[in-house]
Parts: structure tokens; sequence; C-alpha cells
């Protein structure tokens, strides 16, 4: 079984590209080298791998993927909108990471403790925010430097420092 811990948050799939089992794969600013084969996908809370029997790429983040044993658009079109990882080996040791990189990474703060999972990173507008989950409610806090106090990659969590009166808004 894959352990969550062993692998980061690489992108998503999003559609079935035309008819023959290919889909196209979108990496939050990364691409796959030659040598990766695989990604996971996060089903149902458990970290399933899709073999590639060749990837071709389409940008700089996104690439059309065939998947191994997937003939047609309707088998691939059950991973559209799936998040994806890939082997912490397969990436290079960093002190730069991207804000998606936090994607699943539990999310504490100084004053009011334990906050969620970081389920999302809302880059649509010039403030990139956290989208943090905790059952039913979702909490957004923006994706700056100084609100984070520290962060432990092996555990997977955030300690943030947020201002007074940025959570209950």
């Amino acid at each position: 079984m894959l352990k969550k811990e062993d692998f980061i948050y690489f992108g998503k799939f999003l559609r079935p590209h035309g008819t023959k089992g290919e889909i196209t794969l979108m990496g939050d600013n990364m691409t796959l080298g030659d040598d990766c084969d695989f990604v996971a996908a996060d089903i149902d809370g458990i970290l399933v791998p899709f073999f590639f029997e060749y990837k071709k790429s389409k940008n700089n983040d996104t690439m059309i993927v065939k998947i191994e044993r997937m003939n047609s658009a309707e088998e691939v079109r059950q991973l559209t909108n799936r998040t994806t990882y890939i082997p912490r080996e397969w990436t290079e040791e960093s002190d730069e990471y991207t804000w998606g990189y936090f994607r699943g990474f539990k999310a504490e703060d100084t004053t009011h403790g334990y906050l969620g999972e970081i389920a999302d990173v809302d880059d649509s507008t010039i403030n990139t925010l956290f989208v943090i989950e905790n059952g039913d409610d979702e909490l957004l806090i923006p994706a700056q430097e100084e609100f984070i106090e520290a962060i432990d990659h092996d555990g997977r969590r955030i300690l943030f420092n947020i201002p007074e009166g940025l959570i209950s808004l």
C-alpha cells in the first residue's frame, strides 16, 4: 500500500483527451521527468498508482498521458479532477516550494490551535489563499511567508501565526 507521507502533491488529472484512453495531466508548477512512469491519484483517501504507456508534453505545466489498461475516454473520465501525487524521491530537496506543495498539510495556529487540513490553494486572484477544511467548515488564510511560524515537512504540518481577527473574518 502506498503511504501518503512518501509522496508529495503534483497536480491533478483534468479531462479525457481524445477517445483512446488519454487524459490531460496538469502539474502545479512542475513537470515529470523522462524517468517518471506513474502518478498516484487520491481515490477515496487511498493513493492508487496509475502507470503511463506514454506521456507527451502539451505546455509548461500540462501533458497528455495514456494510462495503462485504460483504452477509452469513458474509462479515464473517472480520473477527472482527481488530485495526483509523485514519490518524494523524484523531487530534489529545495528550500523553495510552490504554495501547492502544502496541500494535504495539517494547519495549526499559535493562538487557535488546530485549524484543519490544507485542501487547496486558490491562486485565481493576486492574493494566493490556503483553503483549509475542517469538517464542514472552510477557512481561507493568505499564503504569505510572514504568517508561517514553522514547517514540519516530515510530519506534513505547518504552524501559522495568524494576526488577530483574520481567522474570524
